[in-house]
């Protein structure tokens, strides 16, 4: 069973089931240009856009690093890597889900996939509970999360993603099946193929929606009991609007990916048959769901930095600055053009701004 493939197609099965059930791949070509269209696409805005929010992050990090944007940046650097992982899914699936890079590949694709979807959850979750612990505190004078803290949750979030991710390592090979190179979980057996997918469905998606879910709708009731100023009221009908995003965003792309792997565990444990309305769904339905969990992670950036009102004045404020250093060098006047309209010979050509330098030695 390919694990993780760009399509998923074979993320319900061992290798064994491969060769009588899916090596003949039927999936129409409509569908897998339309995956690697898609794949492509989210690639470009993942990174584009997670390497923005780390950059504003990064440049704000003297003024204003908070715990939340602690937890924000951590959340684009493992999108940021999933990002960058999906050009190997999108080859993948133009060559009909055969695997062309390799057995240490393999390995290492699916390995930095998980982990990234991993910790794009735990963070998540964290960052809702952060945020509902930072209003309260405000307010009732607990404890507050330090930024020292939120980097301690967060390498400790990756520590655990990264042993969450320690079976895909260990299964994930490639298998010659009827002549055709696939990269595939070799597990013990079925059984232990549907315990390690209950545990992604459980792990990576019902308990931290349960998370997320109580803490802002733990929030919006916090809000809604101590603030009754109309600035407040603006403000808590914005962060009605950011929740209800959030949630509904998380929910609607990840929701039929793990119903869809949810069936085949219940295939697995027997519970279910695999009749031809299995065999459909997982191959032309659950390809489509792996890109539609994917492309969540070139919406967070929107819908956890760029929406937030210091991330905006941020950007307006590199927006100026790079169009003010492009007035600057524009205005320099190339050799000679000096004496053509009569300027002085000593002309003192400007200096880049300051800022420049240091903004270009920041490595994110």
């Amino acid at each position: 069973m390919p694990s993780l493939t760009s399509a998923g197609i074979f993320d319900l099965f061992s290798d064994d089931d491969a060769g009588t059930a899916l090596v003949s791949s039927d999936v129409l070509f409509s569908v897998r240009i339309f995956i690697t269209t898609v794949y492509l696409l989210v690639c470009v805005v993942g990174l584009s856009g997670n390497s923005l929010v780390m950059y504003l992050i990064w440049r704000q990090k003297d003024r204003s690093m908070t715990s939340i944007n602690i937890l924000v940046f951590g959340l684009a650097a493992a999108d940021f890597q999933l990002s960058l992982m999906l050009p190997f899914w999108a080859t993948e699936a133009v060559l009909d889900f055969q695997w062309p890079f390799g057995p240490a590949m393999c390995k290492v694709i699916p390995s930095l996939t998980l982990l990234s979807i991993y910790a794009n959850v735990f963070l998540l979750t964290a960052m809702a509970v952060t945020r509902y612990w930072s209003v309260v505190s405000v307010v009732e004078e607990r404890f507050r999360m330090t930024p020292q803290a939120a980097k301690g949750i967060t390498v400790a979030l990756w520590a655990v993603a990264m042993g969450a991710t320690v079976p895909t390592t260990i299964y994930a090979r490639v298998v010659s099946v009827a002549g055709v190179e696939l990269c595939l979980f070799r597990f013990p057996s079925p059984y232990h193929l549907g315990i390690y997918q209950l545990q992604r469905v459980v792990f990576a998606f019902a308990v931290p929606l349960v998370i997320i879910l109580t803490s802002y709708l733990l929030l919006l009731r916090f809000l809604k009991l101590h603030h009754i100023t109309s600035h407040s009221l603006t403000r808590h009908n914005r962060v009605s609007t950011t929740v209800r995003l959030v949630i509904s965003c998380f929910f609607i792309c990840w929701f039929p990916n793990h119903v869809v792997t949810f069936w085949g565990i219940l295939v697995k444990f027997g519970a279910l048959p695999m009749d031809d309305t299995f065999h459909y769904l997982h191959t032309y339905v659950f390809p489509l769901t792996i890109c539609l969990a994917h492309a969540n992670s070139c919406l967070n950036p929107i819908l956890y930095c760029l929406i937030r009102r210091e991330f905006q004045e941020a950007m307006k404020d590199t927006f100026r600055r790079l169009v003010r250093w492009e007035g600057e060098f524009c205005s320099i006047p190339p050799p000679g053009v000096g004496r053509e309209w009569g300027f002085s010979s000593n002309l003192s050509l400007p200096h880049p701004p300051s800022h420049t330098h240091r903004t270009s030695s920041k490595n994110v």
